[in-house]
Formats: structure tokens, C-alpha cells, sequence
């Protein structure tokens, strides 16, 4: 029987929707109707504690959280560790990666050490910077006042709370950068640097002619998983800070969390639940934007 036999019999084949489609709807089901319960729910002043029957209320969740000076503080602070955090994360990470795919000494012993950040909790991770971090007890204020300098509110401050947090989340994260762009410069052609070595090409001039431009689709999606995963962060703040001191430090999930499983307040969740996708999705579009003239360059 020919190929083409066998594939028009295949597509007869009743039995693989059997298989398929029962799938298929569970995972419709499981997604789709939290979804549009979430959306529905969003429309209505809805509370558990204290027990208050659903009423229709319209757009007034959403006016209200874009109306609180609290909402707007949020996403800045969230955004500010987001972007800081990934920046630090890609700048590391593909200076990591260049080292190591230019078979540094010990280079395999460094890239299995480089991956254990990633691969830990983050609420363990959060639970030892917390103590590591301690403002009177923790071992780095410890270190500091033993060389003669003052005890810093590393916890307790806002600036200081905020770069903690941040120089948590690049510690964890940046392994998952080097990993993506050692893959990256793997796939790279010897060749093209062959001949940038015979023109008499500086290894600076490689990178910023060569390498940059040729990795560019995938920094730009390096770029984009983790500035949409940061924007999620809740483990590390909840844990390190909660939020504190004040709100200083508290993200779009915390608050989503403070609202809804400690006030209970369903309604006005599930409206911070689809601005927030509202949100990312616009910072989605806008990077994608920007970087598109770029990467169609590349093609």
C-alpha cells in the first residue's frame, strides 16, 4: 500500500477520536470554566466572611480598583522589581553563558553548580535570605558589623526590602537564562566566526556583529518568559517580606492573595485577577512590538 493510501486511511480512522477528543474536553473543562466563573464572578459584589449573597454590580469592581491609589503602587512595585530582576538576570546570565561555551576551566563542574538555584523552592529559597538577610540576627549584618560598618535594614526599609527581593529572584532565576543561551551559542556556525578571525576581528567586534544579532530571537524570548513569570512573584515577597514594610513591597498576586483568602472579597479578586492579565498582556504586546523590526531583521 502506498504513503498516500495509508495516510488517507489513518484519516478515516474512527478509534483516534476516541482517544483524542475525551482529552480534548477535559482539558477545555478544566480550564475554560474556572475562566468564565472568574470573569462572571468579577462582575458581582460577591463576599464569604461575611456571608453576602452574589449581586450584579457591573464594571464597579474594576472602577474601584483602578480608582485605588493602592492598585496603581502595586503595579508599579511590581513592575520595578520585574524589570530590574530580568534585566540583572539576562545581563548575568548571557555573560555566564559566553564563559562557559568558551570552555572555561571546570566548565562542566559550573554548569551543573549554576543550574541547583533553579531547581530549589522558592519558599525555601525565601526562608534562608529571609534569616540571611535578618536585620539584628542574620549573618551578612553579622559580617558587617564585624569589619567596623553599620547594622542595614535589609528588611525593614524600602530600598532595601526591594533590592533584597531582586537580588533573590536573580540568584534563583539566572541559571534559567544561562541555560537557554548556552543552548543558543551551541547552535551558532563556527564557520561565520572563521572568517570574522581571518578579516582580523577583535573578539568585542564578534560579539556585537555576530553573536548579539544572531541570538537575538532567543534573547527576546529569554526575555519574555521571565519578565511574564516575574510579574507572578508571591513565594519570595510573602516569605521575605510580606509585603513590607507597610505595602512598600507588595505585588500583583500578593494583593490578589490578600484579598481574596484572607478578606474573602471574591467579587473584587477576580477583577484584580483580569486586570492583571489585562496588564501583562499589554506588556506582552508592547516588548512584541518593539522588538519585531528588529527580529525581522533576522529572517
Amino acid at each position: 500500500m502506498s504513503d498516500s493510501h495509508l495516510e488517507s486511511a489513518r484519516a478515516r480512522d474512527p478509534i483516534r477520536h476516541v482517544f483524542i477528543w475525551p482529552a480534548v474536553l477535559v482539558v477545555l473543562i478544566v480550564s475554560i470554566f474556572p475562566l468564565v466563573y472568574s470573569l462572571t464572578t468579577s462582575f458581582m459584589s460577591f463576599r464569604l466572611i461575611p456571608p453576602t449573597p452574589p449581586r450584579f454590580v457591573g464594571f464597579d469592581n474594576y472602577l474601584n480598583l483602578l480608582q485605588q491609589p493602592r492598585f496603581w503602587r502595586v503595579i508599579g512595585t511590581t513592575s520595578l522589581i520585574a524589570f530590574t530582576a530580568v534585566a540583572l538576570q539576562y545581563v548575568i546570565g548571557f555573560a555566564v553563558a559566553l564563559a562557559l561555551h568558551a570552555k572555561v576551566p571546570g566548565e562542566r563542574l559550573f554548569r551543573v553548580g549554576f543550574l541547583l538555584p533553579m531547581l530549589l523552592a522558592p519558599v525555601a529559597v525565601a526562608l534562608v535570605a529571609r534569616m540571611i538577610f535578618n536585620p539584628t540576627m542574620g549573618p551578612l549584618n553579622q559580617l558587617m558589623t564585624h569589619l567596623g560598618f553599620p547594622n542595614l535594614p535589609f528588611l525593614t526599609e524600602t530600598r532595601w526590602a526591594l533590592g533584597a527581593i531582586i537580588a533573590v529572584e536573580v540568584w534563583q532565576w539566572t541559571p534559567f537564562v544561562i541555560l537557554l543561551m548556552l543552548a543558543g551559542l551551541q547552535t551558532l556556525p563556527d564557520e561565520v566566526y572563521e572568517a570574522a578571525e581571518i578579516e582580523g576581528a577583535t573578539p568585542w567586534q564578534q560579539f556585537k556583529d555576530i553573536t548579539f544579532p544572531m541570538m537575538l530571537p532567543i534573547s527576546a524570548a529569554v526575555v519574555f518568559i521571565r519578565l511574564i513569570e516575574s510579574y507572578k512573584i508571591i513565594d519570595t515577597v510573602f516569605v521575605m517580606t510580606g509585603g513590607g514594610p507597610g505595602i512598600s513591597t507588595e505585588t500583583l498576586t500578593l494583593f490578589a492573595y490578600q484579598e481574596g483568602f484572607k478578606k474573602f472579597n471574591l467579587g473584587y479578586t477576580s477583577a484584580l485577577s483580569f486586570l492583571f492579565l489585562i496588564v501583562i498582556t499589554v506588556i506582552g504586546t508592547v516588548y512584541l512590538a518593539l522588538l519585531r523590526p528588529h527580529l525581522e531583521k533576522r529572517r
